[in-house]
């Protein structure tokens, strides 16, 4: 299949030499003013758009032309627009390099030359393609909304794969804040069940006497208070799954019931003789330990057994290693986006705090953390006061060499962005780097793309 080119010229018979020079190695789409333009940028999505920056209603005057790149720009910064001027205009085509465009050539305009400017904007196009496509599958360490590079997470990545083809009960293993609730919501989006209800419940959030009810429903007039019948989770979640969270603070008569409906799939709601047979996949998690809690007496050892036919533990963020540096700079951008911040980016020593401290709250500590920062930071770096890390950088090691590379090249990539308005291009000229390298540094540092 052909690369699709747009031609955007008001002289009919301009376009159409163009048109017959070129067409034998590319799809030809044109326009003739703005308008026309932006509709056949959007809707054909050429690769390469060779712009005259005299057009309609002004001709004679490049400022429509110029208005031109700039919509196509806005739309798609990385768009490749080569300039065809007359002489007069050389001076305007080159601020409209400066603004974005990736070349002019003036008019009369040689077939060859037109053809090889061509040719490299297209393999250019080609490459930053690709380049976002490896990015792409770098996020790909997002699964299902968990964003990790490590060895440990991308085994339990694997494992939520596997058990999701089944539809055994699972038991999560894991700290405070590592993200139990998000596995299992993995677990059901990686199964079956995934287009039925995911329901999930603190079992320590709900008082004892209402427990039972809650997971399996009541009659009318089961206790007082009961003035109409009720169906609970385990009906709600039918064909789906249901999270309980804090599963070893189930009472025992709970725990009674909830070992039979794992068994038998049955259960009759407080206060009823009707039995129900119902289809809903138990997922449960605990940060505590749950044999010692059987020794104790506090927990059935066959309901234990019942629910860790397969057992996932979630790695504490402290055993993640690199992650935390993936997991601080993905909040950061979350978080920019919500309070309509722009440029903010941590600083080198802020990053080397985060990676030194333990995190005894995990990722859901490293969330809230990150989000406080976002509020409060003044200028635009997050310090460690932001971060709340002021004692831990007390404890830094010397700074390395590698550190002040990277904040250094933080510093210089953000002031050429400021000072070009966000352009990759004229930002990326000024740094003497091409784009796709000024892509790359600006992921590896976490800067934000407008």
């Amino acid at each position: 299949m052909k690369p699709t080119l747009l031609i955007v010229d008001d002289d009919e018979e301009i376009r159409t030499q163009m048109k017959w020079a070129l067409a034998k190695d590319y799809e030809i789409v044109m326009a003739e003013d703005r308008e026309g333009a932006l509709e056949k940028f959007e809707s054909a999505g050429p690769v390469v758009t060779l712009l005259d920056l005299g057009l309609p209603p002004r001709p004679n005057d490049p400022e429509e032309g110029m208005r031109t790149l700039d919509a196509l720009l806005t739309s798609d910064d990385s768009a490749k627009v080569i300039i065809i001027s007359g002489q007069e205009e050389r001076e305007t085509a080159l601020r409209a390099v400066g603004a974005g465009a990736y070349d002019f050539l003036c008019k009369p305009v040689e077939t060859d030359e037109l053809r090889l400017l061509i040719k490299r904007c297209t393999y250019l196009a080609n490459l930053e393609s690709e380049y976002q496509q490896m990015q792409q599958s770098v996020r790909a360490d997002s699964f299902e909304g968990m964003f990790a590079s490590s060895p440990k997470m991308q085994n339990v990545f694997a494992m939520i794969r596997k058990v999701a083809k089944s539809s055994a009960p699972v038991l999560i293993l894991g700290e405070s804040g590592t993200g139990k609730e998000m596995a299992a919501m993995a677990i059901h989006r990686q199964s079956a069940r995934k287009d039925k209800p995911f329901i999930a419940i603190n079992c320590n959030a709900i008082p004892e006497n209402l427990i039972e009810s809650e997971l399996f429903g009541h009659e009318k007039g089961a206790f007082t208070g009961a003035h109409a019948q009720r169906k609970g989770l385990v009906e709600g979640a039918a064909g789906g799954s249901l999270f309980l969270d804090e599963i070893g603070e189930l009472p025992a008569a709970v725990q009674i019931k909830l070992l039979r409906f794992l068994q038998e799939q049955r259960f009759k709601r407080v206060g009823g003789r009707e039995e129900f047979k119902i289809d809903t996949r138990i997922i449960a998690a605990t940060n505590s330990d749950l044999t010692q809690a059987i020794e104790k007496g506090g927990f059935r050892e066959d309901l234990y057994f019942r629910l860790a036919v397969v057992v996932l533990k979630l790695p504490a963020l402290r055993e993640r290693g690199d992650d935390v540096g993936v997991l601080a700079r993905e909040f950061l951008q979350q978080f920019l986006t919500q309070n309509g911040k722009k440029r903010l980016s941590f600083a080198a020593e802020t990053l080397r705090a985060i990676r030194l401290y333990g995190w005894p709250g995990n990722v859901r500590e490293l969330q809230n953390r990150v989000e406080r920062a976002v509020i409060m930071a003044d200028g635009k770096r997050i310090s460690v006061d932001d971060m709340e890390l002021s004692e831990v950088a007390e404890s830094l090691p010397p700074l390395t060499l590698k550190d002040a590379r990277e904040s250094l090249e933080r510093e210089m990539i953000e002031n050429a962005l400021a000072k070009h308005d966000g352009k990759i291009t004229s930002a990326a000229a000024e740094l003497g780097v091409s784009r796709p390298t000024f892509y790359e540094l600006m992921s590896k540092l976490g800067i934000a793309k407008e």
